[in-house]
């Protein structure tokens, strides 16, 4: 019986800390979860503003977000949160607009 007793002087200290280094980890992990969700949605609505304004399917939308973001050295989410507002009259970054431009003009001479 005495070695399912977590109060006894035989480590209980030691569970609790292996508790709260747990919780901590999961707590972590569901931030980044709950980012990537954000994040994917983000780029979702991009694709879908891609693929309305320049008449691609999602996967050239994609190629050409990802394009865009390799090419002027941003991260995808940041060039789709611009992309995401550019419709309702937020101006692109310089960058963005040039490369977003070019990989439209490429992406649509090959279709």
């Amino acid at each position: 019986m005495a070695e399912h007793d977590t109060n006894s002087s035989g480590g209980g200290g030691s569970d609790a800390a292996a508790a709260e280094r747990e919780i901590a980890r999961l707590q972590r992990e569901s931030s980044q979860l709950q980012e990537a969700v954000i994040s994917h949605a983000v780029i979702d609505q991009a694709i879908g503003v891609l693929t309305f304004v320049s008449g691609l399917g999602p996967e050239q939308g994609f190629a050409v977000l990802r394009s865009v973001s390799q090419h002027t050295n941003t991260k995808l989410r940041k060039v789709a949160e611009q992309i995401v507002g550019w419709p309702s009259g937020h101006d692109l970054a310089e960058d963005i607009r040039q490369a977003l431009e070019a990989a439209l003009r490429e992406a649509t001479h090959r279709t």
